[in-house]
């Protein structure tokens, strides 16, 4: 096991200097077993927020600056060790290639923003899937000895040939735009040209295909792509007041090409009232309303 403990985040320009240095010929042939993932974690042991960043993470997603840390923004900051991890460790696949399908997050109080906190990022559930290999990073977040927060990033790793032919992931049904329901929140919005470089800025995931057509294309998109964690959070900003403790799933769909219209429909979060109860949500093109993200809203206990 290699684990690692920083004393705060690491800064982005180191992490993609790394970034960069993984991409060069490595010894033993850059052969890495993909039957396993590195069986590591990494620590920030005294996490403190970053008050401009997160004032910046608030507007480009629309969330209001009422003193509590979004419940999508720790997996903004979990992803720097994600990528530190990918490239220090014996990771088996290429980080060019990854697909980030679906997204996790459970908030099990509201947290401040001056708060103190540790996090903690390992590698999880690595299995098969129709197009290649799936695996997840886990993030746990604690106050003292208190789980406050916890999620799941989900990757799928494409290939010609899954390693095994005996635990492959279903396909996913079709998924059909609903009926607006006037008791829910309805919302139809523009998402500009700029908005992946300036939400790279604030979240430190310079990702290519979502900067630029030009770069885009290279990997083989027509258009640069939208973030799917800021179409996330943007859904979250634009479903009003939320409970105090929740878990917000999401599957990323079919990708935002930038600039776009988009649709969101969701039910009344209102109707959250007992522990388990759920909402439904989804973000669709409003120009063809093919989806581009399914999420689902459940209450949870305000206790781990």
């Amino acid at each position: 096991m290699s684990d690692k403990h920083y004393d705060a985040l690491p800064k982005a320009h180191t992490t993609y200097a790394n970034i960069v240095k993984s991409l060069l010929p490595i010894g033993n042939g850059g052969k890495v077993s993909r039957d396993q993932l590195p069986q590591s974690t990494y620590y920030v042991d005294d996490l403190h927020i970053d008050q401009e960043n997160l004032d910046d993470y608030r507007k480009i997603c629309g969330f209001a600056d009422d003193g509590k840390v979004p419940a999508t923004y720790f997996s903004v900051l979990s992803q720097t060790l994600q990528m530190n991890m990918m490239v220090k460790e014996p990771f088996p696949f290429a980080m060019l290639g990854l697909v980030h399908v679906d997204n996790s997050v459970t908030q099990y109080r509201p947290i401040g923003e001056r708060e103190t906190v540790a996090m903690s990022v390992t590698f999880d559930n690595l299995r098969d899937h129709a197009q290649g290999q799936q695996f997840d990073f886990v993030t746990i977040v604690k106050s003292e000895d208190e789980v406050i927060w916890e999620g799941t990033s989900t990757y799928l790793s494409r290939s010609k040939k899954p390693s095994s032919k005996d635990k492959k992931s279903t396909p996913r049904p079709v998924m059909v735009k609903p009926e607006v329901n006037e008791e829910g929140v309805h919302s139809i919005f523009e998402v500009p040209e700029d908005i992946g470089r300036r939400y790279a800025f604030v979240s430190g995931d310079f990702n290519l295909i979502h900067l630029h057509p030009l770069s885009a294309r290279a990997f083989g998109f027509p258009k640069a792509i939208a973030h799917g964690m800021w179409s996330k959070a943007k859904c979250l900003a634009l479903m009003g007041d939320l409970p105090d403790a929740y878990t917000i799933d999401v599957s990323f769909k079919l990708p935002i090409f930038l600039p776009a219209e988009v649709e969101l429909i969701a039910e009344p979060v209102v109707q959250l009232t007992n522990v388990d109860d759920t909402c439904e949500f989804g973000l669709y093109s409003s120009k063809n309303n093919k989806p581009h993200l399914a999420g689902v809203v459940t209450l949870k206990s305000d206790s781990k």
